[in-house]
């Protein structure tokens, strides 16, 4: 019996010290997730405790939380608390990231969580995790990539167009780029949308309204299935909900909604392999080809352009063009390569030359032989060859001497020794004519007058540059409106270049802003939140009025680069920018 009494103490004590050990601890929703998923951290504890103290979550915005719940219960006599601190949290981009440790004191003592890695990969096709409260955000706003061809050649233009639908039951405010597709298999070429218009279609049947965001065109460098990555936006929706104002108007919520366009893939195919010419370099489209010279006759050490001329519709940048081949008798320097190839969403089109210097040494006819240029149509689906017309160049007068080159009947070219005959030296002008210079004595000439009496004369012009130079020292206040007029211009070169040209011109502005706190305040473009900005202004005594015009800059940059804006509106913004970076600079 005493023995039983004992073993009842012992596992009694030892449920005791169980129960009485504290757990604090964090879990995640999941461990990889894509950058428009969404992910829930908790923080649970079995026993209440003060202090709580939340990592910062570095690389994620907190879209909700915290969140506190506690669940006290009693299950066969055994008391049983859980409390938990809930946060949602949303990727800013893909990579790497901690979520570092949370802290909390508890009966005095301090506890810790363990860190916990998390990987953002690009954006997936459907979220895993919705969101009750953005439903509706979810079911009437996409984000669509139309690709013009899924399966073509190596090297044949496709277009990639991004559309946002957005259905009449909500609207948008606001969206930005939070992840931009990266074409790592394709030649690509954005397309400059100068202006955003808002169009009426349909998605899925029903009425939709979109815009088109970016276009881009793709040229595929490899075979096989090619991955389109995704462009991932945070957009700023207005969603209505069932309550309504004083006058019975339908009030609105705001939902942060990151979409996604969704992976594309596509199968691009080889070119044939059957009839592919020996001198192919991968040129493919739609081109003609010549080679043009300026002159065609000219004395030796003149000199002359051969061009070499591929022009049409195809990926002009992505090929050589064939090498010139010229006698002995013309010296040929290294060509100048020139691109006049604009781009739209049928491809590439315009021209590419190159063009060669040649000299020819001696007098004679100098044929320039026919070379080729081959290419593959993608009309026909066949290879196709153009070649040029020989030219001959006619050398009138020069020197007699070396090798003149000459056509056979044949069409082939072969050598012929020339005769010297005469004075191969005749060219030489023998009489130069030169005359004497006759001497001209310096002393009391109108030169050494001059040279004496100017030193006297600079004397009251020194003395009065210098009392100004000495008044211009010292206006402090002057000078430091000056200085702080020419740094605002410094960084707003850029941006005063693009005027009129509104996606440049803020994106050129914004950076010029940044460029110039990271001048001024020593941080980094990745801490640049506008409340860190705020906060460090006001430390350094900046007035808060000027502060608030520098992040409400800020704001309009972002805003301006997708909404319409006159020149005179950007002329403003040029203006206000100015007069608050030398405001700043004043004031620092």
């Amino acid at each position: 019996m005493k023995l039983k009494l004992i073993f009842l103490t012992l596992f009694l004590a030892t449920m005791q010290l169980a129960l009485a050990q504290v757990r604090f601890e964090a879990k995640v929703s999941k461990k990889k997730l894509g950058v428009n998923e969404r992910l829930r951290v908790d923080f649970e504890m079995n026993k209440d405790g003060d202090n709580f103290t939340p990592p910062s979550f570095s690389g994620f915005t907190v879209v909700g939380g915290p969140n506190q719940s506690i669940s006290n219960s009693w299950i066969n006599g055994k008391r049983s608390y859980a409390k938990t601190f809930s946060y949602f949290l949303e990727p800013t981009r893909r990579g790497q990231f901690t979520i570092k440790q949370a802290t909390i004191e508890i009966d005095g003592q301090t506890y810790k969580t363990l860190p916990i890695r998390i990987e953002v990969t690009g954006a997936v096709d459907k979220p895993k995790d919705g969101n009750n409260t953005d439903f509706v955000a979810s079911e009437n706003l996409h984000l669509i990539a139309e690709v013009s061809k899924s399966n073509p050649y190596l090297n044949e233009a496709i277009t990639v167009v991004y559309k946002l639908y957005v259905s009449p039951r909500i609207s948008v405010s606001n969206w930005r780029e939070l992840d931009s597709p990266k074409y790592s298999d394709f030649w690509s070429q954005a397309i400059d949308m100068k202006q955003l218009k808002i169009e009426n279609g349909e998605y899925k049947g029903e009425p939709y309204r979109y815009v088109v965001l970016r276009k881009t065109v793709l040229y595929p460098q490899k075979t096989g299935k090619l991955n389109i990555e995704p462009l991932t936006l945070t957009v700023s929706v207005d969603v209505p909900t069932k309550r309504r104002d004083i006058f019975g108007g339908r009030l609105y919520t705001t939902v942060n909604k990151t979409v996604a366009a969704g992976n594309r893939v596509i199968e691009a195919k080889p070119l044939p392999i059957q009839g592919k010419p020996d001198d192919f370099s991968g040129a493919v489209g739609d081109f003609d080809f010549k080679v043009t010279t300026n002159k065609t006759e000219l004395d030796a050490t003149e000199s002359l352009d051969a061009k070499v001329l591929v022009t049409g519709n195809g990926n002009l940048k992505l090929f050589d063009l064939p090498k010139l081949n010229v006698p002995n008798g013309l010296e040929q320097y290294e060509p100048q390569h020139n691109e006049r190839v604009r781009t739209n969403l049928t491809g590439m089109g315009g021209s590419i030359s190159d063009t060669y210097t040649l000299v020819p040494q001696y007098k004679g006819k100098y044929p320039i032989p026919s070379i080729s240029f081959s290419y593959f149509d993608l009309k026909t689906e066949t290879y196709k060859r153009i070649t040029s017309d020989e030219i001959v160049i006619n050398v009138k007068n020069g020197p007699d001497g070396g090798d003149t080159v000459v056509t056979s009947e044949s069409g082939g070219t072969n050598k012929k020794l020339v005769t010297q005959a005469g004075n191969q030296f005749r060219f030489l002008k023998l009489n130069a004519g030169l005359q004497a210079i006759q001497k001209e004595h310096f002393f009391k000439s109108t030169a050494y007058w001059l040279s004496l009496t100017a030193p006297l004369l600079a004397i009251p012009l020194f003395l009065f540059f210098g009392k100004k130079r000495k008044e211009r020292l010292s206006d402090i206040s002057g000078n430091r409106v000056r200085k702080a007029d020419k740094l605002a211009r410094k960084y707003l070169s850029e941006a005063k270049k693009n005027l009129g040209n509104q996606k440049e011109f803020y994106i050129a502005m914004e950076r010029a802003l940044h460029n110039y706190l990271k001048a001024k305040l020593h941080i980094q473009t990745s801490d640049m939140s506008k409340e860190r900005i705020q906060r460090l202004l006001k430390e350094r005594d900046v007035e808060d009025a000027i502060s608030i015009e520098f992040i409400a800059l800020l704001e309009s940059c972002e805003f301006a680069r997708y909404t319409p804006s006159s020149t005179s509106a950007m002329q403003q913004d040029y203006d206000k920018a100015s007069r608050v970076i030398a405001s700043i600079d004043k004031q620092l």
